[in-house]
């Protein structure tokens, strides 16, 4: 059993979601010995667990009453999100015009925790790129986005979020005194933008700016990265004027996408 399933049996929700991604990415009925073998669960607890789903209608058993597949209630929600993606749909077409653009990666971010994580991603087709997937999660002292996202902190929420932590060093250009990094949380707020100048990844220069929100802070980031031997850390600044319009294309349909 794979790290990240141990992880989600922390907690009875998270286990009967682990329990159903085994079930929604068979294209067969299985059994019940075959889902104790997959999760790691034990055989009366994941007994219990299958019936709950049942009786939902989100699982349904095959005609030897012995094996499971997903339910209708299941298919009818994996066919809502299919239908209901076009924010998502639209935001990566943003992303899409902005690498077709600028010529590098582009990346859509938001806060989560004391971390940054990739909600998407659109790679650069240059045969020199750095590859972090959608889902990736970078420390918040030491990426352009982060920054940002601290700098419309209080100073006293910064301070509860990272003033007491340790700052990792990444690389030799990491910020890790928390009055540097203050100095520089600063400047991104007067500026509007951050950069991070190799400060996670060596090599990596990123430039990012928020996508602006009429319903309080923001927790989207809009980042473009580039190799350094590409784009120094002054010249990211031509992205600039790209990654703002596209911030605004973004915010748009944020805007769009709340229910009034």
């Amino acid at each position: 059993m794979d790290e990240t399933l141990e992880q989600q049996k922390e907690t009875p929700t998270l286990r009967l979601f682990s329990l159903l991604e085994v079930i929604a990415q068979k294209d067969e009925f299985i059994s019940l010995q075959g889902l104790v073998e997959e999760t790691g669960f034990p055989k009366p607890t994941l007994h219990r667990m299958l019936q709950q789903l049942e009786s939902a209608g989100i699982i349904q058993k095959d005609g030897d009453d012995k094996h499971y597949s997903s339910g209708v209630r299941l298919r009818k929600l994996a066919e809502n999100l299919l239908l209901n993606s076009t924010m998502h749909s639209a935001r990566h077409a943003i992303l899409q015009n902005l690498r077709e653009e600028v010529g590098e990666n582009c990346n859509l971010t938001a806060l989560s925790g004391g971390e940054i994580i990739y909600l998407d991603r659109v790679e650069t087709d240059a045969p020199l790129r750095f590859y972090l997937h959608p889902g990736s999660r970078v420390p918040v002292h030491c990426s352009a986005s982060g920054k940002l996202f601290l700098a419309h902190m209080s100073q006293s929420q910064r301070r509860r979020l990272i003033g007491n932590a340790e700052l990792q060093q990444y690389t030799t250009n990491t910020i890790t005194d928390y009055p540097s990094l203050e100095k520089d949380i600063e400047s991104a707020k007067i500026q509007g933008y951050a950069i991070d100048n190799e400060e996670y990844l060596p090599g990596l220069v990123c430039i990012a700016v928020l996508v602006p929100s009429s319903v309080g802070h923001s927790n989207l980031g809009l980042a473009i990265q580039a190799p350094v031997i590409r784009v120094k850390p002054d010249e990211a600044l031509k992205f600039l004027p790209a990654l703002l319009k596209a911030a605004k294309a973004l915010a748009q349909i944020e805007e769009e996408c709340w229910d009034k």
